[in-house]
């Protein structure tokens, strides 16, 4: 591996000949600080084996490019700056211990973000955020890397919509042909079959400007999750034949009957499960385990994500009890019937109607890994995370309501293209690129639309004022609003993405009025409410209804442009 002297080094403590690297901090680490980052969690360090694991040429160059260009002083901003190390804060030795000085200092460093730039003035976070995110749309098309992962540490949305260009920044890097600009963007969350305001995708806009090899990437990235699980399975070799006991084939019927977004979740969750239990496969071959047993951390489980619900968490790490055998089942299921929804083929007797009170309870985790009672309690985790988060979710959802679909409904081949083709879950649809008449007209979307953004940003100011008594009124608001835009389209659609933006509007609607209802006072001796928490899943129902919202608003534009 060629890469500049300084970069030989692990760069939180300085060791010699680092093999892992963390691919979205763009920095190298050696054995000790990479069982810290593993703890830590994918949503907070994507850690990859340099030699022992499988790149793609891009993503490692990448990777190269940063580490190469001093990636780390991003993180390290004010242990950098002479004017500001009265703090006192410094940087582990390499003979200090990995508990607790080496593992304290990485946790600061890229949990908390304690060293990064801090913006002189942030009065209005979503401002700020905007005008970040339009500096990294404009950065993206120019070969400087570092500029753009500071642009995405300080806050910049790697899916920002740009409101007067109409695309995001894949689109633009994409068109300018900067592969590893578009690599970064993907990292960071970036989904390579977003439309613009025409319905083009980056893999439209890299073909037309001559990038084919980009465009084949984005194209891999864009299945980057069916793809790896059904290498996983390859690589494992599990048995000939698969579990067809009673209990496996309920596992799958449960799992047939998961809506669109809970079957997404589960299969991000599994998909970082098979990347845990790699880590640990090279992990294993690396080390010398007479010196490392006492010191240095193992990750038995995913660790706690504080942007997901406890049930959500709860199900992530009973994964780590599958044998191989039972996950080599769960990753088939998974990848059958993500090729059933893909096709749009429904089961023998399909839900038909688009009910506002689709009871989403029943369809919980537990159902799917194991009911066993005997988990552990999770770890707590800091408030300041929960509360960096939930603002972060409101900074998103501040932004023109311009949420984009997410990078796994594409993974799931739901991109416009097949948006376009007007398939019903039943088969039937028009021919490719026919607009459907049933659809109502754009303005009338947009203008419910902006009545349930409306009565979000109600909502999210009294989850910022504390206002926990607003919960209710606010959620029933929204939910009449959800109601009259439902109204709008017919009661089966023939395009298979608005039967499922619907649904997920309708489903997620419901659920906040759910968790709302539990911010009324409480009965005498009854439980105290965790409102932190119940901020959290109130937000990333409305996150949801947004999206939703913001989905239908870009199918009903682009079917009536045909």
């Amino acid at each position: 591996m060629k890469l500049q002297c300084n970069a030989h080094h692990c760069v939180p403590v300085c060791l010699p000949d680092p093999g892992w690297t963390s691919i979205n901090r763009g920095v190298l680490i050696c054995d000790e600080c990479c069982s810290v980052h593993r703890s830590l969690g994918r949503h907070i360090s994507i850690v990859k084996h340099l030699r022992h694991s499988g790149w793609p040429p891009a993503l490692l160059q990448m990777v190269q490019t940063l580490a190469s260009n001093g990636a780390n002083s991003i993180w390290e901003h004010s242990l950098l700056d002479p004017a500001q190390v009265q703090s006192g804060r410094r940087k582990p030795n390499p003979q200090d211990k990995v508990h607790p000085t080496k593992s304290e200092f990485i946790r600061a460093k890229y949990q908390m973000l304690a060293f990064v730039h801090k913006l002189p003035c942030r009065d209005d976070d979503g401002v700020t955020t905007k005008d970040l995110s339009k500096q990294l749309h404009s950065s993206v098309r120019t070969g400087s890397l570092e500029t753009c992962l500071r642009l995405l540490s300080l806050g910049a949305q790697a899916n920002f919509f740009h409101p007067e260009k109409g695309t995001t920044p894949l689109h633009v890097a994409a068109k300018a042909g900067q592969i590893l600009q578009a690599e970064l963007l993907v990292v960071y969350g970036a989904d390579p079959g977003a439309p613009d305001i025409n319905g083009r995708t980056p893999m439209d806009y890299a073909r037309q400007a001559g990038h084919i090899e980009l465009a084949e990437r984005l194209v891999e990235c864009q299945y980057e999750l069916t793809d790896r699980l059904a290498f996983y399975l390859c690589g494992r070799r599990p048995g000939n034949s698969l579990d067809l006991s009673e209990l496996a084939k309920a596992a799958k019927k449960k799992l047939q009957a998961l809506n669109n977004r809970l079957f997404e979740e589960l299969a991000m969750d599994v998909y970082d499960e098979v990347d845990r239990r790699e880590n640990d496969a090279v992990w294993l071959t690396t080390q010398n385990h007479s010196t490392l047993v006492t010191e240095r951390s193992a990750v038995p489980f995913l660790p706690v994500n504080p942007e997901y619900s406890a049930t959500r968490n709860q199900g992530r790490q009973k994964l780590a009890r599958f044998n191989a055998r039972e996950f080599a089942t769960l990753i088939i299921d998974i990848l059958s019937d993500a090729k059933r929804r893909q096709q749009g083929k429904g089961l023998s007797s399909p839900t038909d109607a688009l009910d506002l009170g689709i009871d989403d309870d029943q369809h919980d985790y537990d159902s799917v890994a194991s009911d066993e009672d005997t988990d552990s309690e999770l770890t707590t985790q800091n408030n300041n995370n929960t509360q960096r988060s939930n603002r972060a979710k409101v900074r998103s959802l501040s932004q023109d309501n311009g949420v984009n679909k997410t990078f796994l409904s594409s993974s799931m081949g739901r991109s416009s293209e097949e948006e376009g083709r007007g398939e019903s879950e039943e088969g039937g649809g028009g021919e490719p690129g026919e607009p459907d008449p049933t659809l109502p007209c754009t303005e009338d979307v947009i203008l419910k639309t902006e009545q349930v953004t409306k009565n979000i940003q109600e909502l999210l100011r009294a989850a910022q004022e504390f206002k926990h008594d607003s919960f209710v009124p606010c959620s029933e608001k929204i939910h009449s609003a959800v109601t009259e835009m439902a109204s709008l389209f017919p009661k089966r659609p023939a395009l298979d993405a608005v039967h499922c933006s619907l649904r997920l509007l309708a489903s997620s609607a419901s659920r906040l009025q759910v968790e709302c209802r539990k911010a009324a006072p409480s009965e005498p001796g009854a439980p105290a409410v965790d409102y932190q928490l119940l901020t959290q899943q109130v937000i990333q129902c409305a996150y949801d209804i947004a999206k939703a919202a913001k989905q239908l608003v870009t199918i009903t534009t682009r079917e009536k442009k045909q």
